[in-house]
């Protein structure tokens, strides 16, 4: 079957799944294609104090529209210490969060999923929250990517803290409460939807020893950790710190997103 065939054939499917969505749901077609309003303090997953983070709106919106009253992710970068690593004995990621939190009946990952693939992304009609099909531009790799069904997605997308949680631990998480930690594993902010092995090639590297293959997203990555780790509170290497400025003394304008 042709490529072209093919894309017909998905487009087709997916009309139906939300033609039969929206008879079993009549009015919701709004929350449908709605930006998830997400915020741990409503997650089923994980008990979090009052004072919990909630993702803001700009967290939530397409990858690169940051917006302009938004410092300089050089100046951010600027207010970051700089110090040693500190051990990793103790890390597990359940110091963070055990499972993706529920929120408005949805997990999170289907969520940061559908922020990504935004309008392309078709919804089953079973649960009104999996993706089952969709495409974007990945920005690891900076490569187009189609699904054409829900094994595509599972099999070829993870979700990637952008500051992994194994770096965080040891650059200042472990002396956040577990309230805070949690936010930070399950922040919008420090999540993107991305290729799988490439994610997987990133481990739990810093920007000294990982920066993304596709060259015109190290901008937007670098600014969108040292966002995160001042954020909450983390530190930076001599290695990462110098890594980053590398990388943001070649987009001087490049702003912070959430902060």
């Amino acid at each position: 079957m042709k490529y072209r065939e093919k894309r017909i054939i998905a487009v087709a499917l997916g009309a139906v799944a939300i033609s039969l969505f929206l008879i079993k749901n009549p009015g919701s077609y709004e929350n449908y294609l709605v930006k998830s309003d997400v915020s741990p303090e409503t997650s089923s997953a994980e008990p979090v104090a009052n004072n919990s983070t909630s993702a803001s709106d700009s967290e939530l919106t397409p990858l690169g529209e940051t917006e302009s009253k938004s410092p300089l992710a050089t100046e951010i970068l600027k207010k970051l210490e700089i110090k040693g690593r500190a051990s990793k004995t103790g890390y597990a990621r359940t110091q963070f969060y055990s499972a993706w939190p529920t929120i408005d009946g949805c997990s999170l990952r289907q969520k940061i999923i559908k922020r990504e693939l935004g309008d392309s992304a078709v919804i089953s009609s079973e649960d009104g929250c999996t993706v089952i099909s969709g495409e974007y531009d990945e920005p690891y790799t900076g490569s187009h990517l189609i699904f054409y069904q829900k094994s595509d997605l599972t099999s070829g997308v993870q979700i990637d803290h952008v500051v992994a949680l194994s770096d965080a631990w040891q650059k200042g998480a472990q002396k956040l409460t577990k309230s805070e930690r949690y936010n930070l594993a399950t922040d919008p902010l420090n999540l993107l939807a991305v290729d799988a092995k490439t994610n997987q090639g990133k481990s739990d590297g810093d920007a000294a020893s990982w920066l993304p293959p596709n060259k015109s997203f190290r901008c937007a990555y670098v600014a969108r950790q040292v966002s995160v780790k001042y954020k909450y509170s983390l530190w930076v290497s001599q290695a990462e710190h110098d890594a980053i400025l590398k990388v943001l003394e070649t987009c001087p304008n490049e702003r912070a997103v959430g902060v």
